[in-house]
């Protein structure tokens, strides 16, 4: 997949090309229809797949006090689009500037000048540009004018849950991480740095690696079952999220408990697959207390995991 990171990359128009706009944050099963749909057009016409998103976020520079939560990370965006079979991706820089841009004017300069868009796909909910003007009917008489078809796909679901980033988001934020899968089409992950932490669980006999991490969106707080993998070995564990009320912390944690790994892991890159949830947080009365229930989570976790397989993002075809 060939990235441009500005508009001004493009120096000609490219082959034929099926596009895509939106913000495409967590890249889930709905995302991965409207990909589909693109390379489909794509093929059919010898042209090339094309999707078009922002960065930063729209709303983290329009509604910077939302404060949305993202799924993905700008670099595992990039990634995942590129599984999806993209040919090319633009990642157009957004800010005030750019947001204060007429929905006409962005489809006459960037998707017609500049890309020579014949096919545009669109999600049902999707809409871009100053005011959310350019939605589907404006889209759909720009396309009369300047020659590029519009297709609108419906909403995508799974029983009577709508594929939607949103979804995603109340599910990890609810510690839901079973229920993710059907609508992300993975298990949810996150990429960490192992850093020095206050050594408790070395003394209750469960040395865990604390995980600094830049991802936003945190599972709720818990122990989890998980897999991690670290360099190319993939090992089973326990992940403890929360601020250790029985020790009345106050910062946030995450800390994993690797089982069978010996080795010293300061300083290294961990990805974490959560598999499961098994409890909230718990404040136990005193530390023998608290090594029971661990154990008795390790214990759960490796039931767990002996069988399991992560589920990480394929190709569309």
């Amino acid at each position: 997949m060939i990235i441009f990171r500005s508009i001004s990359e493009i120096r000609e128009k490219l082959r034929h090309p099926a596009v895509t706009i939106g913000n495409f944050d967590g890249v889930h099963l709905g995302h991965r229809e409207i990909f589909r749909r693109v390379r489909e057009l794509a093929r059919a016409a010898d042209g090339v797949s094309v999707v078009v998103t922002f960065l930063p976020h729209p709303l983290q520079v329009v509604s910077p006090g939302k404060a949305v939560k993202l799924i993905t990370s700008p670099g595992e965006k990039e990634a995942l689009i590129e599984a999806s079979g993209i040919d090319y991706l633009l990642v157009i820089p957004f800010d005030a500037a750019f947001a204060a841009i007429a929905a006409r004017d962005f489809v006459q300069r960037v998707l017609v000048e500049t890309l020579g868009t014949e096919q545009l796909v669109i999600g049902y909910d999707y809409a871009f540009g100053r005011g959310r003007e350019g939605d589907v009917t404006l889209l759909r008489e720009l396309g009369e004018r300047f020659g590029y078809r519009v297709e609108l796909l419906q909403p995508i679901c799974s029983g009577a849950t709508v594929y939607s980033s949103t979804a995603v988001r109340n599910l990890v934020s609810a510690g839901d991480v079973e229920g993710v899968l059907a609508v992300l089409g993975r298990h949810y992950s996150l990429n960490g740095t192992v850093v020095h932490g206050q050594q408790r669980g070395r003394a209750l006999g469960f040395p865990t690696a604390n995980l600094e991490t830049d991802k936003d969106l945190l599972p709720a707080a818990g122990v989890y079952a998980v897999k991690a993998r670290i360099g190319a070995q993939l090992y089973d564990g326990a992940c403890n999220i929360g601020t250790n009320p029985t020790f009345q912390n106050e910062r946030l944690s995450l800390e994993v408990f690797l089982f069978d790994f010996q080795g010293d892991l300061y300083g290294r890159e961990v990805s974490l697959f959560f598999l499961e949830r098994l409890r909230g947080e718990q404040r136990f009365p005193d530390l023998e207390a608290l090594k029971a229930a661990i154990a008795a989570d390790v214990a759960r976790c490796r039931s767990i995991l002996k069988d399991a397989a992560i589920i990480e993002y394929h190709d569309g075809n």
